[in-house]
């Protein structure tokens, strides 16, 4: 079963949240932050990318910049910026994207039930990047960022949930720079609160959609609080972190896409007929960009020119829930053997890119010289993910893209 629970958020005051309010700060770089920060001395990114506080150079991990991150957040705090809530409460999060919403439920998860597996991964995560955010954390003496989970639906729970939203008045209500609307209840009635709580204790597994390294060092630093307090009570806020839980079916994955570099030593005809030996390969025909249609098929821009790719059936392995992926198929059966690309997390030939940038972005890389080959891929489902996780497997890199991005400094989540 899943365990979640309430809490005390430390939240902007309404009359600044959409100017608090930021992208995760693992979607930019250091000069991103800077730039999009000059004009607002409140951004939440002041906290969540400390780094910024100081002169453009600083190395982003030294010490001072979690301290930073620190100090900001006692100023911000101090100086009403941010407000507490005086009793544990859940929230409502509505995030509206192209006329398009999904509701999730803002709680604390349980480091106990990711240990134990309840809540379930479905990517690898690298201790350098996990670093980072454990002295985050352990600096601010926060979640500052929510991790991003999701589970199958239950019709009952999500009736609640929009009952609350329909029936009460946001305390948030804004459309940022992106044009993306984000909307904040606050669910403050204990009964209804116990109501929700329990109907969770139902769901027996929850999913990470996004953040795995938020969660991963959300967990550790859990754990480290309890070696430092080894007489810890189980309610301790440090055995909670921060998440917001939506249902798997308001969710939405874009396509991630690949571009590579060259050809690997390839002509344009070579490579074209060694790709033709695993894929049916037709010029495509229509206007505008081959976005795929369904699972299996991909597009490609090589030369100025559109092509559509559908895997041969002798090389789609469907007994096996990783490989018959999009994305292991293309990295499988063409990536590797044709271009090769034996590991694309390291390979500085390929990189990739969200489908929110949309197939004109591959073939501007594509046609400026940049890029030689561009592949458009059918998104992943949120099924094949939960099956992965359920499975105990792990997908490939960059085999999912979450729109839209969570907002960081909405909740708070405070470890004591």
């Amino acid at each position: 079963m899943a365990t979640i629970r309430p809490f005390k958020a430390v939240r902007p005051n309404e009359k600044v949240a959409d100017k608090v309010a930021a992208l995760p700060y693992d979607v930019m770089s250091s000069m991103e932050a800077r730039e999009m920060t000059k004009d607002n001395p409140i951004s939440f990114l002041y906290i969540d990318r400390a780094e910024i506080n100081f002169e453009p150079g600083v190395n982003i991990y030294d010490d001072k910049v979690y301290k930073m991150a620190r100090q900001v957040y006692e100023d911000r705090k101090a100086d009403g910026t941010f407000i507490q809530d005086c009793e544990p409460c859940l929230y409502i999060y509505r995030q509206t994207m192209d006329g398009r919403s999904q509701l999730g439920l803002v709680a604390c998860a349980s480091i106990d039930d990711y240990i134990n597996n309840h809540i379930k991964k479905h990517e690898l995560t690298r201790e350098e990047k996990e670093q980072d955010r454990i002295k985050h954390v352990d600096n601010v003496n926060a979640n500052t960022g929510p991790i991003f989970l999701t589970y199958r639906h239950m019709d009952e729970l999500s009736k609640v949930i929009k009952n609350w939203s329909e029936s009460h008045k946001p305390v948030y209500d804004f459309v940022a720079e992106d044009n993306i609307g984000h909307t904040v209840w606050v669910i403050d009635d204990k009964e209804t609160i116990d109501a929700i709580v329990e109907s969770f204790k139902n769901i027996p597994s929850l999913y990470i959609a996004d953040g795995h390294h938020r969660n991963a060092s959300a967990v550790k630093v859990g754990l480290r609080r309890r070696e430092e307090n080894p007489g810890y009570s189980p309610e301790a806020e440090f055995n909670y972190y921060l998440s917001v839980i939506f249902p798997d079916n308001e969710l939405y994955i874009m396509d991630y896409n690949r571009i590579v570099k060259d050809l690997n030593g390839n002509s344009k005809e070579e490579f074209l007929n060694k790709v033709s030996e695993k894929f049916t390969v037709t010029e495509y025909q229509s206007e505008g960009p081959c976005h795929p249609q369904k699972a299996h098929t991909f597009g490609m821009y090589l030369d100025k020119k559109w092509y559509l790719l559908e895997a041969k059936e002798e090389y789609i392995n469907k007994n096996d829930v990783v490989a018959s992926l999009d994305v292991s198929i293309l990295q499988n059966e063409l990536l590797n053997p044709v271009l090769g690309i034996e590991d694309p997390r390291t390979d500085n030939r390929i990189d990739f890119v969200g489908g929110l940038r949309g197939l004109k972005e591959l073939e501007k890389r594509v046609d400026s010289g940049e890029m030689t080959v561009a592949f458009a891929m059918y998104p992943t489902t949120i099924e094949e993910l939960m099956n992965i996780a359920d499975a105990d497997k792990l997908m490939p890199p960059k085999s999912t893209w979450f729109e839209p991005k969570l907002r960081s400094g909405l909740l708070i989540h405070e470890l004591d």
